[in-house]
């Protein structure tokens, strides 16, 4: 089939040409419209925010402007995919460059929520789809043929004589023309660059060491900086004394603001020395908290009798009272660090009418607005530029970092690179909040789930559970509800928030629930989403047709409940509009439980990159089972006592189980990847770990737990 789209003529900007000639495509990514700008005025001109940018030079060379923060997502190759595939150019002439902030044309340019690419798919589509019909114009009236005749091919317009031109050849011609009213999309079916496997394109400059991300980054004349923050949450400072380093090589100045000691240097490894020098002296500024304190603050919090109640549906204490069964479960996750591989970092140059802010973030605009209102300036004399990050995580999300370098560089009155430590990012960091969750479920005499009850309970958590995933829809009588307590510990999003641990916690009750209703447990949840199809109480945000596919075909892949010798555990979940099912296999091994495989499959929609999607499953499934296994920060006094890698245990290589990936083929726009994988694997991993051993995991890390001593993992081993 073919989509019709339309593109607003009023939206155009003036159209202007250089003698050198070329034709630039604007496209606005919040309403979708082409537009053409001055091709002679491209290096000069700031990328703008939510408008991305085609280009195609007289010598065949196709730009496209990525306005998103690239962190590994891949979508520095999705984006120029579609509008490659869309124009029918030769991918080999076919580059992408990073676009700076710019709030006029570009919209939701951050990376989070994995959100780009079901944000930009169409415009970015009708972008390409602009350009190629232009090309077609220009091309049919330098033959004096009918468009209707001409088609197009890797790059070249294509006449049915056999003679052709290059998109280069035509460029300045179609520059000239109307932009058209409307344009057809292709047919999926016509794909022929999406759905194929496209190697990232920075792979090289990142293997040969080019600098990409933001620690790469220097100035002449800029001066580097660490800063000593107070060690415990909860604490400010009550003195200095930085005078032996001052005296030190290489130190500019030692400066002191709010609750933070700046060591300002020359560069990073003279800053690093004599900041182990300065002393500085903190005391009590409210409450001090630790591990063992939260703990007991959760067991009162599950038992208080008020909570938030997020949804309630049926009679709930009715069917509780009528149960044959009663299942009652609590599962506890403790904070996480985010521990990108590249620690926070950022410059900043305050001038006299101007900020520039350079660096890996997640959310540009926000660094800009909070570098603007600490400045007291207008957020316009703001510009931030965007490095590839090394990590984020839902780390960079947040501003903290980019406004102490900013706030930094106003009071040293100079261009300045600020550099967190490892210790820096583990000890003051946004840390995943630490939650509780109870489950309750009630069964009748015939197994039927007919009560389901959820509590969360969650360190700054806001509202730790999701009321409108599954089982909701499915069950009678429900009831969720949740306690939030305020915490001096900071706490943000993290890889797929929530559901990173809500994920496990539901899916390895529901096995023990499907166990104690005697059914298997695949066929258990497919039961229940059929229920939630004929028979739905309430609103639901989760597909049940997407759901019941990824279900099916992962019990296909991996031959569910058909192998000899192997335990199998199941586990599904949908999350930011994607669905992901996961099968794990354990093995006995001389008595012991090995991690041999994990089955994967994916419902993202559209796959633009078999390679890139592939991998975004691979390293969610690798990092869900790393965290799940080692993953905790606890705190002592108000500090993390995880400070280094040699005490924050991350999964490694020999530890990695063997991964397949499937996805299924729908044919619907894509719905993101960057985080669904993730939170179904720690409750396949769990339920399978069960099967084998007859032993059920409740907290994370599992590694901790009694139940997992002799658990050895990976093929490797």
């Amino acid at each position: 089939m073919e989509t019709t789209v339309k593109t607003s003529r009023r939206d155009f900007l003036k159209l202007g040409l250089s003698a050198g000639g070329g034709l630039m495509l604007s496209f606005n990514w919040s309403d979708s419209v082409a537009a053409l700008i001055n091709s002679s005025n491209v290096a000069g001109a700031a990328p703008v925010e939510f408008n991305g940018y085609l280009s195609i030079s007289p010598d065949d060379v196709i730009t496209i402007f990525s306005p998103n923060p690239e962190l590994g997502q891949n979508i520095k190759t999705s984006f120029p995919m579609v509008v490659a595939e869309e124009l029918d150019a030769d991918w080999k002439k076919v580059k992408v460059v990073q676009a700076a902030l710019d709030v006029k044309k570009y919209d939701r340019q951050l990376t989070g929520g994995s959100g780009a690419v079901p944000h930009s798919w169409e415009r970015l589509r009708k972008a390409g789809a602009t350009a190629r019909h232009m090309l077609v114009e220009a091309a049919s009236k330098k033959w004096n043929t009918p468009v209707t005749a001409l088609t197009t091919g890797n790059g070249f317009v294509l006449h049915p004589d056999g003679r052709r031109f290059t998109y280069g050849e035509l460029a300045t011609e179609a520059g000239a023309l109307p932009v058209p009213a409307e344009v057809k999309l292709k047919d999926p079916k016509e794909f022929k660059l999406i759905g194929t496997a496209v190697p990232n394109v920075d792979n090289k400059e990142m293997v040969t060491g080019k600098p990409l991300y933001g620690l790469d980054f220097y100035r002449e004349g800029m001066l580097h900086a660490m800063i000593q923050r107070p060690p415990s949450f909860g604490t400010k400072i009550k003195s200095v004394d930085a005078t032996a380093a001052k005296n030190m090589p290489g130190i500019v100045d030692v400066v002191t603001f709010k609750n933070n000691v700046a060591i300002v240097g020359k560069s990073t490894w003279e800053i690093m020395k004599a900041r182990k020098v300065v002393k500085v002296e903190y005391e009590n500024a409210g409450t001090i908290e630790s591990t063992t304190d939260h703990d007991k603050l959760f067991k009162e919090l599950l038992d208080k009798p008020e909570a938030t109640v997020r949804r309630k549906d049926g009679d709930v204490e009715a069917a509780f009272k009528s149960a044959a069964t009663v299942i009652k479960r609590e599962y506890q996750c403790p904070f996480l660090s985010h521990a990108p591989m590249e620690p926070m970092n950022f410059f900043a140059h305050v001038k006299a009418d101007s900020v520039e802010l350079i660096g890996p973030t997640q959310t540009p605009d926000r660094a800009r607005m909070a570098t603007a209102q600490l400045l007291g300036i207008a957020p316009e004399k703001v510009t931030v530029e965007l490095t590839r990050l090394g990590g984020g995580f839902g780390r960079r999300l947040q501003a903290d970092y980019v406004v102490e370098a900013a706030e930094l560089s106003k009071l040293i009155n100079g261009p300045v690179k600020v550099t967190w430590s490892r210790e820096d990012d583990m000890m003051g960091g946004s840390y995943r909040p630490a939650v509780r969750y109870r489950f309750e479920a009630a069964l009748d005499a015939n197994g039927n789930l007919i009560g389901y009850k959820l509590r969360g309970v969650g360190i700054n958590a806001g509202n730790s559970t999701r009321e409108d995933n599954f089982p909701s829809g499915a069950v009678e009588n429900l009831l969720i509800d949740s306690i939030d307590h305020q915490s001096p510990i900071t706490t943000g999003a993290w890889r797929a928030p929530i559901t990173n641990f809500l994920a496990f916690a539901e899916q390895a009750f529901l096995d023990e629930v499907a166990i104690a209703a005697k059914k298997d447990p695949v066929q258990f949840r497919l039961e229940l989403l059929e229920r939630a199809k004929q028979k739905p109480v309430g609103a639901i945000r989760y597909d049940i047709d997407r759901t019941k596919a990824v279900i099916n075909l992962v019990a296909e892949k991996s031959g569910w409940g058909k192998k000899k010798n192997l335990a199998q555990g199941f586990s599904v979940y949908f999350s930011h509009r994607s669905y992901v099912a996961q099968v794990a296999e354990v093995e006995l091994v001389n008595g012991n439980p090995v991690l041999k495989k994990i089955y994967a499959a994916s419902d993202c929609g559209i796959v633009i990159n078999q390679s890139g999607a592939s991998q975004q499953v691979k390293g969610g499934i690798v990092d869900g089972l790393g965290h799940a296994l080692y993953g905790q920060v606890t705190f002592k006094d108000g500090a993390a006592e995880q400070r280094n890698f040699n005490n924050y245990r991350l999964i490694r290589y020999n530890e990695v189980p063997q991964v397949e990936v499937h996805f299924v083929d729908n044919g619907i726009d894509p719905t993101g990847l960057g985080e669904p994988a993730l939170p179904p694997t720690g409750g396949a991993v769990a339920n399978a770990i069960f099967k084998a051993t007859g032993k059920r995991l409740y907290n994370q890390p599992f590694t901790l737990q009694e139940e997992m001593k002799g658990v050895k993992l990976g093929q490797k081993m």
